[in-house]
């Protein structure tokens, strides 16, 4: 499957909308009562870029852009600006204590990034693999480890050089992007005057 490790123009991504969504059948029966089942257990973003695309300027960089990925082929990262980061609100900087990816058993010397959404009792853990570079710190056992470690920006994918004791929880704190696709291959724009435009521009997630 095609992917560009590139971020669509945030010029553009800024303006999109969008958010996580999830599959779930649910079956009425003659009492009234439902029966539901839950078919994905990680959500799948929807957006629409729609709201990014303002100008004639904007107009010239998502041609270039969709050209390059020839619609619907070709992957690409895409800021969330609703949800980017492992901080508390999701937007201040980010801590190496953030999020607990995993706890060391004295032997396996890789962890997956995540991000744990919490309400109640129930926590839903997604999987993060396309992490900005630079961003992402590291905490083992309540201290920030500035070394001995690295990142694969392009999987999520933390590795040691030793493996942490076991027992000895994992952190981290980081931003990323969602490996998205445009969900078209056709690029409707459509001109209010000589300077203002408008398009539909549906983006999904890609599952990585």
């Amino acid at each position: 499957m095609a992917f560009d490790e590139i971020q669509m123009p945030l010029r553009v991504g800024f303006g999109s909308s969008g958010g996580p969504a999830f599959s779930t059948e649910v079956v009425v029966i003659d009492s009234g009562y439902e029966r539901r089942n839950q078919n994905w257990s990680q959500a799948r973003r929807v957006y629409d870029a729609r709201t990014g695309v303002r100008s004639a300027a904007d107009v010239g960089v998502m041609l270039n852009f969709f050209h390059a990925r020839a619609g619907r082929a070709r992957g690409f990262r895409l800021k969330d600006w609703s949800d980017f980061a492992t901080a508390s609100d999701g937007a201040s900087s980010t801590l190496w204590s953030d999020q607990t990816i995993g706890t060391g058993d004295g032997t396996s010397v890789t962890f997956q990034l995540c991000k744990n959404y919490t309400s109640g009792s129930n926590t839903h853990q997604r999987l993060i693999s396309k992490p900005v570079s630079g961003s992402v710190t590291i905490g083992v056992n309540g201290t920030q480890v500035s070394s001995g470690w690295s990142v694969d920006t392009t999987t999520g994918i933390v590795t040691f050089v030793t493996p942490p004791a076991n027992g000895r929880a994992v952190t981290a704190g980081f931003q990323f992007d969602v490996p998205v696709r445009f969900d078209t291959d056709q690029l409707a724009l459509s001109a209010d005057n000589y300077a203002m435009y408008k398009s539909d521009i549906p983006i999904v997630e890609i599952r990585s």
